[in-house]
């Protein structure tokens, strides 16, 4: 399963510990990054999610409607790790996370 990721988190954005970004209750984690959530209308299988950054530098973390609870708290937390610079391990296989830059 993959992952789209384009975005890196503006400057302005201080980089929460990993602990914080695992331990924070994920509406809050939102809120303090600044990143709205919407439901994506693609119902592949192997698409788990995206998180992009607009060109106002706000972020947009959109991802499947009917997925497991967990699965979509763990792969939004690598999304957003990943995007602010947090230091983490890789997500298990079957999933992968993959950086695409949009023209």
């Amino acid at each position: 399963m993959s992952v789209s990721q384009g975005c890196a988190i503006p400057q302005a954005r201080k980089a929460p510990s990993v602990d914080h970004l695992l331990d924070t209750p994920l509406p809050s984690l939102l809120a303090e990054l600044h990143v709205e959530l919407h439901l994506s209308s693609i119902t592949d299988p192997g698409f788990i999610g995206a998180l992009l950054e607009l060109p106002d530098g706000s972020l947009v973390l959109s991802m499947p409607p009917g997925r497991p609870r967990l699965e979509r708290d763990c792969v939004a937390r690598a999304m957003l790790g990943r995007a602010v610079g947090v230091p983490m391990s890789e997500l298990p296989e079957p999933y992968r996370l993959s950086d695409l830059a949009v023209l």
